[in-house]
């Protein structure tokens, strides 16, 4: 007999293994900046090449974010093409007022609403906070979804902003951008002659050298493989909560149960063929899916694995 889990116990247990896989972000990279210098320095060298590297890294992704607090939403709504609506007019007062409702039961504010013109059917949210949080929905969600299963995505969202996962993905995709950006330029540095010395009897140069370029391969390696697993891994634990949560607000798991079933069948928005992070932001993949090693580099748990949870969910 499957076991049914209360919707506390899928929230604690996806909030405590989301802030593990946070956690191992920066004690990865600092491990694997040690562990190549290591290679080819003494032990205290290679501590002090950790410490030199880390902390300016550091340092430049918290600044960067607090770039990002600030434009980051409204960059992402303009990524999606997204235009927000007023609860004043005929078209749009339905669906403000079931973001309302929604944002009502879940004791949130309620947040600005906007819609991006595709026939596709996805979702998002954004914001620093609740209080200036969106949720962004496309026409063909509106459209193809009923009402009762447009709650649940809403929901879903509302769950995404009261959880603070908004925030969180706004964290990761800052410190992405960062660590690439910092690879990109110690290869250059290597590749203009940084790396290289002028007299191959200088050996204190040539160790310089050396440890250079092994700071970089941590850097690749840590862009290239270690940080798509640990953003997606991050990501499907943040939507089973949001899953959690958002029937929780509704109280109706079957009905998110249902919506997602239809979304998987068409949710790709061709506005964001180009802006990849933003995957990790939607209900289900905008993006084209490939089957390539599967759900270890997926932004999102595999649709079956969610429905099959909230059809077995307690409300209890």
């Amino acid at each position: 007999m499957t076991e049914i889990k209360t919707v506390y116990e899928h929230i604690r247990s996806n909030d405590i293994k989301t802030w593990i896989l946070v956690a191992l972000f920066p004690l990865i990279f600092i491990a694997l900046i040690f562990l190549f210098t290591w290679c080819v320095a003494p032990i205290n060298q290679a501590i002090e090449t950790t410490a030199t590297v880390g902390i300016p890294t550091i340092i430049l992704c918290l600044a960067w974010l607090g770039i990002s607090w600030f434009f980051g939403d409204s960059m992402m709504l303009n990524m999606a093409g997204a235009h927000q609506i007023q609860p004043d007019t005929a078209e749009n007062k339905e669906i403000y007022r079931l973001v309302e409702n929604v944002a009502l039961a879940a004791g949130l504010p309620v947040p600005r609403v906007y819609i991006i013109d595709d026939n596709s059917m996805n979702a998002f949210a954004t914001g620093r906070s609740p209080k200036d949080a969106s949720v962004a929905l496309t026409r063909g969600i509106i459209k193809r979804l009923d009402k009762t299963e447009l709650q649940g995505v809403i929901a879903h969202e509302m769950a995404h902003i009261g959880n603070r996962d908004i925030r969180l993905d706004m964290m990761l995709i800052t410190g992405v951008g960062v660590t690439v950006f910092l690879g990109d330029i110690l290869m250059q540095h290597i590749r203009w002659g940084g790396a290289v010395s002028s007299s191959n009897d200088d050996n204190d140069n040539k160790n310089m050298g050396a440890i250079l370029i092994m700071v970089w391969l941590a850097f690749m390696v840590f862009n290239a493989l270690i940080v798509p697993i640990l953003r997606m891994a991050v990501s499907r634990n943040r939507e089973y909560g949001a899953d959690a949560t958002g029937a929780y607000i509704t109280r109706n798991p079957h009905a998110l149960a249902s919506a997602l079933k239809k979304i998987s069948t068409d949710a790709r928005v061709e506005k964001l063929d180009s802006a990849k992070s933003m995957a990790v932001m939607c209900i289900e993949n905008p993006m084209e899916k490939r089957a390539f090693l599967g759900e270890l580099f997926s932004t999102h748990p595999a649709t079956e694995k969610r429905i099959k949870r909230l059809e077995t969910m307690s409300l209890k």
